[in-house]
């Protein structure tokens, strides 16, 4: 049993509201520029929830036969993306909770979607290729084959794309059809994150370990010591800090100057269970996680990559996601019980700074 005992919000979280859904909770993300919480678990469900105070919006249910997989918010909010088990792709109206285009990629399941940061182009893997959608609902490119299953996707640029599968990660010029830059490296990558730059490509791998590149020198590192697969990675918005799981302590990597080579890095240590969800805030630096044993806590991230909690919840159940409000105002997580849970962070206003020019 966990050590960390039942406790209500505390510090700088306060109380908000909470909701049930019908499944394990796999997804959730914020919609309509934070205006409505969407959530999805595992068996198709879809639900829609007022940020003020809960009230369900809307709901669906058994969207995808089989079950849901991946969901992604479109930059603007107002529609959103579902891939499940049945191969399909749904793109969904925020307001009123309806299809309006069902996309067939390939073959198997659709595991991993991405709007581009422009919101022009989803992209979608299954199985061992990529394929990008333009807002028609038109295929607008597909990858070659690659040598297994593809294991994360990320966008670099508008028009370049990042792929991970075993032993390389390859970026993709969607636009001309080439491979702008191929890094190879041999093991199983299960996770992977850009920098806000585009320069730092850092993977979690089945060894346990974190490499990286750095795509401006192609040189590459590796990070090991962790007690499990590092699943969870984060980069704050300035693209200094790397935030990893792997287990109960978050590793703080910090790439300011040379780092991380030759440096400790931090460590923020008080969940009693491993890591299951990571995420920086949109703006400062905090840091928010959530752990198996349900407790969730936010981070302030000093200088040194090391911190203090600002203030944590309890759900009771394995965290399975966060996600920031897009003003950093309120923060939510869902479980494996179908908990949902919001929470205000009132963050203190600094005043304003005198001008002496």
């Amino acid at each position: 049993m966990s050590d960390l005992k039942v406790f209500r919000p505390q510090g700088m979280l306060h109380e908000g509201w909470s909701a049930q859904v019908d499944d394990y909770a796999i997804v959730c993300g914020w919609a309509l520029e934070g205006e409505t919480l969407v959530v999805g678990d595992v068996a198709g469900g879809l639900y829609a929830f007022d940020n003020i105070d809960g009230t369900l919006r809307w709901q669906q249910s058994e969207v995808h036969a089989g079950g849901l997989l991946a969901m992604a918010i479109h930059p603007r909010g107002s529609t959103f993306a579902t891939a499940g088990q049945d191969g399909y792709v749904l793109i969904w109206d925020s307001i009123k909770g309806k299809t309006s285009q069902k996309l067939k990629p390939g073959k198997g399941w659709a595991e991993h979607i991405k709007w581009s940061h422009d919101g022009r182009f989803l992209a979608i893997a299954c199985s061992r290729y990529v394929y990008v959608f333009d807002a028609n609902g038109d295929e607008h490119w597909r990858s070659p084959e690659h040598p297994s299953t593809v294991s994360a996707i990320d966008w670099s640029k508008p028009n370049e794309l990042a792929t991970a599968c075993y032993g390389r990660v390859t970026f993709f010029d969607i636009g001309s059809d080439i491979i702008n830059q191929k890094l190879e490296w041999q093991g199983s990558l299960v996770s992977m994150t850009l920098s806000p730059d585009g320069n730092i490509v850092a993977c979690g791998s089945q060894d346990n370990s974190v490499h990286f590149w750095r795509r401006s020198t192609e040189e590459d590192a590796e990070m090991t010591g962790y007690p499990g697969k590092p699943s969870q990675l984060t980069f704050d918005q300035t693209g200094q800090f790397l935030a990893t799981g792997g287990s109960d302590q978050i590793t703080v990597w910090n790439f300011q100057g040379n780092g991380p080579e030759g440096t400790l890095p931090g460590q923020l240590s008080l969940h009693p269970e491993q890591i299951s969800s990571l995420t920086f805030a949109n703006r400062g630096p905090l840091l928010a996680s959530g752990a198996r044993d349900g407790s969730v806590l936010v981070w302030f991230v000093d200088q040194n990559g090391d911190g203090n909690p600002l203030g944590g919840a309890f759900l009771g159940e394995r965290v399975s996601g966060i996600a920031w409000h897009p003003n950093d105002r309120s923060i939510a997580a869902i479980d494996a019980q179908g908990g949902v849970s919001v929470w205000p962070f009132k963050i203190r206003s600094q005043a304003p700074q005198k001008d002496n020019s």
